[in-house]
């Protein structure tokens, strides 16, 4: 059974909330009680719990009116209801109603537990699948596929820094497996049976990112009509993953900051304050202490998230590891059961490479000749490496004139890798080492076209 999990009874009979308040607590569960329907819904709105003991016959407000606003507001919170045999009726009706089960009175206490245990057993289940309805990653962490020094010993880092409980800070060029490395400090740690839950600060505007981190209220806007649970409350007891923190905006930044500091936030449109438990960590690709010197990251927010930093080093600081990381893509993108092989030339190819893409790079190439190439030995043309006036096709003369201002300088080499990469906004942003939101900005700040 799940211990310190988080029980309220509701119930108008206080000589049972008092000895079953008292047998639960023995039992090793944190418990509130409270008497009336209302005082129930309060205390729900203030505090997140797992299971709610709820009594159908209350004061002012009834055990169906409790169940209904739970069912709107709170649906991981596993109802039981506690019914006499008269009301057993009823009591089916509030499991059509979204209720786990209902035990009748008098009843054994060791029933009771029986029934709790399988409902902590289904709300974990609950939990899991919020988390993919709300596209987040919960994948057990993969292996970091690497035998240099610098690998090892970023990855004895990550794993030391797994055992605390801080907030960790992952700085890396684009493509060098920030996330995969979050999730994998996330399995090392104390944590690891609690969900992992990521979002990726620069794929949403801001009202978005509010929205799906700290959730909303029912009628806080136009299309609001159900409240919605944040990903900082789906995290509870996990690990919060923050991709591209550098991107979130100066209006988001100080809600995030109070969130790091007591762990406490309010849904749009709320006016209770809920708490979270949860460890959280960045990934920047940028220098914030720079961008907090431009005014652009918050200097105070910096110093919460990088109680622990982390340099992921770019592949081409890591050059023993390329082979292997091609041997281990072109096995796992294989769609055979026997994988093709890399001749010699193309070994050789890659190893001279200087993978301004980091490993997603490498792992896009592999695919890509896997695809292409002709019976089971990939060759070097088979990779479609780009020559070396290719890779640099936006140095141009234009941009190299003295004369020109850094924002006529930007807006070349910003035109010219649009063009070279027809206008694709997604390659153009992995060739420049920034984010798709700063690179919409920068295009419409232009008026590129």
């Amino acid at each position: 059974m799940i211990r310190n999990s988080r029980i309220l009874i509701a119930d108008d009979d206080e000589t049972l909330c008092y000895l079953l308040k008292e047998e639960l607590i023995n039992e090793g569960f944190l418990v509130d009680n409270v008497y009336d329907g209302n005082d129930a819904i309060n205390k729900i709105k203030k505090q997140k719990y797992d299971i709610l003991l709820l009594d159908l016959e209350m004061r002012e407000v009834s055990g169906e009116a409790v169940l209904e606003f739970v069912k709107t507001n709170c649906p991981a919170l596993q109802v039981i209801v506690l019914t006499a045999k008269t009301e057993i009726r009823t009591a089916i009706e509030c499991i059509k109603l979204g209720a786990y089960d209902f035990i009748t009175k008098p009843y054994q206490f060791d029933q009771l537990l029986v029934i709790i245990e399988r409902a902590l057993e289904h709300q974990n289940l609950v939990v899991q699948n919020k988390i993919l309805e709300t596209k987040v990653n919960k994948n057990s962490a993969s292996s970091i596929i690497g035998q240099s020094k610098k690998i090892k010993e970023v990855i004895n880092l990550a794993e030391k820094a797994a055992i605390s409980d801080s907030n960790i800070l992952l700085q890396g060029e684009t493509g060098t497996g920030k996330e995969l490395f979050s999730e994998y400090i996330h399995k090392c740690s104390p944590r690891s049976e609690k969900p992992f839950v990521a979002i990726n600060c620069a794929s949403l505007p801001d009202q978005l990112i509010e929205s799906e981190l700290f959730g909303y209220e029912k009628g806080a806007f136009t299309d609001a009509k159900t409240s919605k649970q944040g990903l900082v409350e789906i995290a509870d007891g996990g690990t919060l993953f923050l991709d591209e923190i550098g991107e979130l905006s100066l209006t988001l930044q100080p809600k995030l900051l109070r969130f790091l500091e007591n762990g406490e936030f309010r849904r749009i449109g709320g006016v209770n304050t809920i708490n979270s438990n949860v460890r959280v960590i960045g990934a920047t690709n940028k220098n914030l202490m720079e961008e907090s010197e431009k005014k652009n990251f918050r200097r105070d927010l910096l110093f919460r998230l990088n109680v622990i930093t982390l340099t992921i080093p770019p592949l081409h600081e890591r050059d023993t590891d390329i082979i292997l990381l091609a041997e281990y893509f072109l096995e796992k993108k294989s769609p055979v059961r026997t994988p093709k092989v890399l001749s010699d030339e193309a070994k050789d190819m890659l190893m001279k490479y200087d993978f301004p893409g980091n490993v997603r790079e490498l792992s896009h190439i592999i695919e890509r000749a896997i695809i292409f190439s002709d019976g089971n030995i990939i060759k070097a043309k088979d990779l479609s490496l780009p020559k070396e006036q290719d890779r640099n096709p936006i140095f141009s003369e234009n941009v190299m004139n003295p004369a020109l201002s850094l924002e006529e300088t930007e807006k070349i080499l910003i035109h010219n890798s649009l063009v070279q990469n027809d206008w694709n906004r997604e390659n153009t942003a992995r060739a420049l080492g920034i984010s798709q939101k700063t690179l919409y900005t920068k295009i419409k700040k232009y008026n590129l076209k």
